[in-house]
């Protein structure tokens, strides 16, 4: 007898959820004993900076809070929001209409393909990239297009390559920059590349720019609604989680076009309530508040940084030192296939790292690790490897 409850097609049609598959392993290892230096997921370690738990406190003790939350987000958090872009890119919005709350910008990313896909419209999605982009596709019945990025291309996309016969099908294109998993960079000019190849085509595009602020060295990234008409065909995901670290208080922020944002609204206001009004308030704090503890974010993540290229660098692995993001994107060396690498640290060395192919098939001959441990966490990592046979021959 088959099973009764057996699950809808869509589901069969991902790839297990890579992060969930590396958990399984990382338990393994710890139930044989092994000491482990997880470098897999991209989690950070520090805590909330305190003035914005302060707020939280006080904030969730207002039973004017206690309520169901409006759905587009309070204006108080939206009018935050638009201050913090204007200082930030430069870039003007209407509170009332181009800033939309999101539950983190992971539901925003996954929720935008069932406002305007229908089943077998093409979504053009980055190969490697955030699983998200994929499954939030699949589950509006539509069919990715992957879209590879390569070293030589700098991690880009070659929009000019896209067939017509898929753009004709198209209606929307993820973007990432600063990259997850690559940590390439973008350019005002690929923006603008990116926003006239929509135009044209007749596309959604949604930047997801999580790790704008995660930047080092002087490189500050910019905004693709910086863009001259980005707004007419664009929109932009922001989080609090990585700026902040506030992965667990799940707040972030859609802006842009104000017509994709409706629609992307009107698919939350029948399927969730909105963010928590107190960490509404406490994400104002953040936005509006002293921005030295992005600063201290920014130092401690480029000693992490710097700590893990050196070190793998003087092992012999193709690394460079990535201008943002708290990844690295580590070229396998001959003999090993990104899975195989990645299975061989774990088992051998205790080190949780991603493989590449995890974000899609562009990804096989790299693995990602994620700067989620201190300095000294790092350089034992590093000397794990050193004592190991994994290392470039």
């Amino acid at each position: 007898m088959g099973n009764p409850f057996s699950v809808a097609q869509r589901l069969s049609k991902l790839p297990p959820y890579l992060f969930a598959e590396i958990d399984r392993l990382k338990q393994d290892a710890i139930r044989r004993g092994m000491d482990i230096i997880n470098l897999g997921v991209g989690d950070p370690d520090l805590p909330t900076p305190s003035h914005i738990v302060a707020r939280m406190q006080e904030a969730s003790a207002d039973p004017r809070h206690h309520q169901y939350p409006s759905y587009e987000g309070m204006l108080s958090f939206r009018q935050a929001v638009a201050d913090w872009y204007s200082k930030r890119f430069g870039v003007t919005l209407d509170p009332a209409t181009e800033v939309l709350s999101l539950i983190g910008s992971k539901e925003g990313i996954g929720h935008i393909p069932l406002a305007f896909i229908d089943p077998g419209d093409v979504v053009l999605v980055p190969d490697p990239g955030y699983p998200v982009y994929q499954a939030g596709t699949v589950f509006a019945d539509g069919i990715p297009y992957f879209m590879p990025l390569t070293r030589e291309r700098s991690f880009l996309p070659d929009l000019e390559a896209i067939p017509s016969e898929v753009l004709k099908k198209a209606r929307l294109m993820f973007l990432n920059y600063p990259n997850n998993p690559t940590a390439a960079v973008a350019s005002r000019a690929f923006f603008a590349e990116a926003v006239d190849f929509a135009r044209r085509h007749g596309l959604i595009l949604c930047h997801d720019a999580a790790y704008s602020e995660m930047a080092y060295d002087g490189y500050l990234p910019e905004s693709l609604l910086a863009v001259e008409g980005a707004k007419d065909v664009a929109i932009e995901y922001h989080s609090l989680s990585k700026t902040y670290n506030m992965t667990g208080w799940r707040i972030g922020f859609a802006v842009g076009c104000r017509e994709v944002l409706s629609g992307l609204g009107r698919i939350k206001t029948n399927l969730d309530s909105g963010v928590f009004q107190a960490v509404q308030e406490a994400a104002i704090a953040a936005l509006n508040g002293p921005q030295e503890c992005v600063e201290a974010m920014r130092a401690v993540y480029k000693a992490r940084r710097d700590a893990l290229v050196d070190g793998l660098s003087a092992l012999g692995f193709a690394v460079e030192r990535p201008k943002a993001t708290f990844y690295i994107w580590i070229g396998v060396p001959e003999g090993h296939t990104s899975a195989s690498l990645a299975s061989a640290l774990l088992s051998q060395t205790g080190i949780v790292m991603t493989p590449g192919t995890g974000f899609g098939r562009s990804g096989e001959g790299y693995i990602r690790a994620a700067l989620t441990v201190d300095v000294s966490r790092i350089q034992e990592a590093v000397e794990r490897i050193a004592a190991s046979n994994l290392k470039p021959s």
